[in-house]
C-alpha cells in the first residue's frame, strides 16, 4: 500500500473519495430529505446518527467505513510528508434516478468546494449504484447547455416549490449555476472513476472523466461467452454466489424503487427524470434485458474478476454484491488500480 501511495502521488492524485451504494446511506426510503426541508439542521443530525448505525449493523458488507477509510489512509500515507486524503462521501443511497441525481449534484457541490490546484487529479472509487451516480456526472460536466439545462428542469419540482419558484434544496441551483459557466467549475482537474459491481444503467460520456475503470466479481458459465452472465439464476446458486455478483446483474435499467407518492414533488420529478434518462426503457421489457446478461459496460475497461467463493450466508455477502468492500481486498484492487491508471506502460 505504501508503493501504490507513492505512484498516486507521482500521478498527481490529490484525493480519494469512497462513494457507498444502495440502501446503506442515511436516507434510503427519502424520508429524511422530506424532513430537512422543513428542518436542515435536524435533518443533518438525523442522518449522521442513521448513518452511524447503518455503519455499525452493515459492517464492510457493501459499505465503505470510517474504519475502511482510515485504514486506506494511513497504509497509502504511512511516513509520507505530502498525504492524500481518502474520504467517505455519502448520498441517499434511494434507489431510483431522484436519488442517484441527487446525488451526483451533491458530490459535484463535494469536489468543487475542496478548490483543488488545477491538473491535481480525484480519485473517485464508487460501489454499486455510486457508479451510476458517477456517470451523470460524466454527463454533467461533458454535457452542453441545453442537455444540462434539462436535466436541471427535469428535478426541478424536487428543489424548488411549483408555482411560487422558491428553493427548499438549494445545493441543486448552486451546482446548475456552476454548471452554467463558461469555464467547467473541474475543468483542469482530471475525475479518475472506478466502479465496483455497478449495474449498468446510464450511459458515459468520455469528456466528463480522465480514466475509467469497472470491477465485476464473475465466474463464467459453461455455454456462454465469458462476458455474459447465465439467466434465470437458481436459487441455490444465488444463495451461495456461485456466478459472482447477482445484484449487479439484477440492477440493471427499469429496477427502480418509485419514491413514496406522500413525497409527491420527488416521485413527480423522478418521473421527469425517467422520461429524460432512460425515455425507452419500460418495466415490460426487464425480463429481456435479463435475458441479454449483458454486464460489461460499453465505456471504460472492465475487469472480470473471480473473487473466489464467498464466506458466510447470503447476508454476509450479499448475492456476490458485498465482497468489493472488504478490506481483505482493499490492497488487490489499489494496485490494480495504481497499475492500470496511473503506471506507465
Amino acid at each position: 500500500m505504501q508503493r501504490v501511495g507513492e505512484v498516486l502521488r507521482r500521478a498527481n492524485v490529490g484525493a480519494v473519495y469512497l462513494v457507498h451504494g444502495t440502501f446503506v446511506g442515511a436516507d434510503a426510503l427519502g424520508v429524511l430529505a422530506e424532513l430537512a426541508r422543513i428542518f436542515p439542521s435536524a435533518g443533518v443530525a438525523v442522518r449522521r446518527v442513521i448513518k452511524r448505525i447503518v455503519d455499525k449493523v452493515a459492517g464492510e458488507a457493501g459499505n465503505y467505513t470510517p474504519g475502511f477509510a482510515r485504514c486506506f489512509e494511513e497504509a497509502i500515507n504511512a511516513e509520507s510528508e505530502s498525504p492524500i486524503p481518502v474520504r467517505l462521501f455519502h448520498w441517499s443511497s434511494e434507489n431510483h434516478h431522484l436519488g442517484r441525481a441527487d446525488g451526483a449534484v451533491r458530490l459535484i457541490a463535494e469536489l468543487t468546494s475542496r478548490k483543488l490546484p488545477p491538473t491535481q487529479r480525484i480519485l473517485l472509487w464508487g460501489h454499486s449504484h455510486a457508479g451510476n451516480v458517477f456517470a451523470l456526472i460524466s454527463n454533467l460536466l461533458a454535457g452542453n447547455v441545453e442537455a444540462v439545462d434539462r436535466f436541471f428542469e427535469a428535478g426541478g419540482i424536487y428543489y424548488r416549490w411549483p408555482v411560487v419558484g422558491c428553493v427548499d434544496v438549494p445545493v441543486w441551483t448552486r451546482v446548475r449555476e456552476l454548471l452554467a459557466k463558461a469555464v467547467s467549475p473541474l475543468a483542469g482537474i482530471p475525475l479518475d472513476m472506478v466502479t465496483f459491481g455497478t449495474p449498468i444503467r446510464y450511459g458515459w460520456s468520455s469528456d466528463g472523466y480522465a480514466n475509467l475503470l469497472h470491477f465485476i466479481n464473475h465466474r463464467p458459465s459453461e455455454g456462454l461467452p465469458e462476458y455474459r452472465a447465465p439467466f434465470p439464476p437458481k436459487v441455490d446458486d444465488v444463495l451461495s454466489a456461485a456466478d459472482g455478483d447477482y445484484i449487479q446483474q439484477l440492477g440493471i435499467a427499469g429496477t427502480n424503487v418509485m419514491p413514496s407518492v406522500l413525497a409527491w414533488r420527488a416521485w413527480m420529478a423522478d418521473s421527469r427524470l425517467n422520461e429524460l434518462l432512460q425515455p425507452d426503457i419500460s418495466r415490460r421489457d426487464v425480463l429481456d434485458r435479463f435475458k441479454a446478461g449483458a454486464i460489461v459496460p460499453d465505456e471504460g475497461t472492465t475487469l472480470l474478476v473471480d473473487y473466489g467463493q464467498p464466506d458466510g450466508t447470503i447476508a454476509q455477502h450479499l448475492a456476490g454484491h458485498a465482497v468489493y468492500t472488504r478490506r481483505k481486498w482493499l490492497l488487490f484492487h489499489a494496485e490494480e488500480i495504481a497499475r492500470r491508471l496511473y503506471t506507465p506502460s
